[in-house]
């Protein structure tokens, strides 16, 4: 029997399933996010407040995605920890932390285990301070309450950038100089095309986070402990003077709805830098597409008083030009997309004017905001057939595909969506996080005219090569 879509519409979390759990989830846990995000400050060594084998499992998750070594320390709860509180672990875990790396932060994120005891991390990094007062060369400490319960990855890492910002921006007299632009969980070679794009433009900015080269670094010739690269402390002191914030993506941290949050904050840090500050926050999707690189293009021209350089300007037309020569080939194709929340909705925005069709668009996350969301950013692209979960497993996703009979042509993910893909005997496209069944996921770009054109070119080429080898008859013209 046909499932009917309104019902995946109304109550997306369990459609499928009458199990209390969660198998195979389109998510990973909040630390492993803020793990990332971190990774951004120049000079910083991250650290988890709970078990050793969180650390273990977000440095399998992150090395495999973005073929980098990664530090991650932990204050490394037993059972005796578990029940009188980790105050002596934390208070050691800092100390080893300083004698072994000298960094310049020190940034801890909680993790399920020490939420749930009721850890309060905050005041351990009060009281570690005060006992050693008399030492001057104290690194910066930062604390991101991210407990799995509460948030995904996603989450966790906007909570990060959330909680570095209120850490350590500070409020000075407005020069007009320089603006802060708050990108996402996006590839490091994406990081760099904006960077690329706003000096292009004048614009002195602070990126962040910026994890382009800690995370994408070239090959040592000795081992380094704390990569190199991240946006620095004084640029980051700075935020709360810049003339404005731009914020990539609509939904970032904005909360769980079906969670009661206790430490974690629903502001994000251009609205925190606003409301401390009078920073004003210009938020906007992730510029994938033309539509929405039109936008931030357009706050960039007016920000400076200048229109786009010249080559911004031959890459659009360009990607016009590339549309339409591969329209045939994807007009009506369906897609499912999944990933990460603002992901998906700038995923559907790019599918939906290049003539793919989202029949399904699905995420982990349970903002409660992505059917509204992709409303408004599709506009009257949006079509009331799309079938929106939230709060997603894989699992769901393909009972779901099977039972509506949604028929897709290609996945677009990450690649856990590969068994799905294997099963349907149907073409996946990957993108987002992770990717650890490819090299090179940290030099995917996806942002922007010309990482709208590489995707393009990537699922046009895909469903082309799906074409052919699936064909009775050889052939080499398309």
């Amino acid at each position: 029997m046909k499932m009917d879509k309104k019902t995946l519409n109304i109550n997306p979390v369990n459609a499928f399933s009458s199990e209390a759990g969660t198998t195979n989830a389109c998510k990973q846990c909040a630390p492993l996010g803020a793990c990332a995000a971190f990774k951004g400050i120049e000079g910083t060594v991250p650290m988890l407040h709970g078990s050793q084998g969180c650390a273990t499992y977000i440095r399998r998750y992150l090395i495999s995605h973005f073929r980098e070594p990664i530090d991650i320390a932990s204050s490394n709860f037993s059972e005796e920890t578990t029940i009188f509180g980790g105050n002596r672990n934390f208070n050691t875990g800092i100390d080893n932390i300083i004698s072994q790396y000298h960094p310049k932060v020190i940034a801890i994120a909680s993790t399920c285990l020490s939420e749930t005891i009721g850890e309060d991390v905050q005041r351990l990094i009060n009281e570690y301070r005060e006992i050693h007062a008399g030492n001057k060369q104290l690194p910066e400490m930062i604390f991101a309450s991210t407990p799995s319960y509460s948030g995904t990855h996603y989450e966790g890492f906007h909570e990060a950038v959330f909680a570095t910002v209120k850490a350590l921006a500070k409020g000075s007299e407005k020069t007009g100089e320089h603006i802060n632009l708050f990108g996402n969980f996006i590839s490091p070679e994406d990081i760099r095309h904006l960077k690329e794009i706003v000096a292009d433009f004048g614009i002195d900015a602070t990126l962040f986070p910026d994890y382009s080269d800690t995370l994408d670094g070239a090959s040592w010739e000795t081992y380094q402990r704390i990569s190199e690269g991240g946006t620095s402390l004084e640029a980051l002191q700075r935020c709360g003077s810049a003339l404005l914030s731009i914020e990539l993506g609509h939904i970032l941290n904005s909360g769980n709805n079906r969670t009661i949050k206790r430490n974690t904050s629903t502001q994000s840090a251009g609205e925190y830098l606003q409301n401390k500050f009078n920073v004003v926050c210009k938020r906007m999707g992730l510029p994938l597409g033309i539509r929405e690189t039109d936008k931030l293009f357009a706050l960039l021209s007016e920000i400076t008083h200048r229109p786009a350089p010249e080559k911004y300007r031959r890459q659009r037309g360009r990607l016009v030009d590339l549309y339409i020569d591969g329209h045939k080939y994807v007009s009506g194709k369906k897609a499912v997309i999944y990933g990460e929340e603002d992901l998906v909705v700038a995923l559907a925005t790019f599918a939906s004017e290049t003539g793919l069709k989202p029949v399904l668009c699905a995420t982990g996350g349970e903002s409660g905001r992505l059917r509204n969301t992709l409303k408004e950013t599709l506009g009257e692209m949006y079509n009331d057939e799309i079938i929106v979960g939230q709060g997603m497993s894989f699992d769901q996703m393909e009972s779901c595909i099977f039972q509506a009979n949604l028929q897709p042509d290609l996945l677009l993910g990450n690649s856990k969506g590969y068994y799905i893909a294997r099963k349907l005997d149907i073409p996946l496209v990957r993108t987002g996080f992770p990717i650890h069944d490819r090299i090179g996921a940290q030099h995917n770009r996806t942002l922007c005219y010309e990482g709208a054109t590489i995707l393009f070119e990537t699922i046009v080429n895909t469903l082309l090569d799906y074409k052919q080898n699936k064909s009775p008859v050889g052939y080499k013209y398309m």
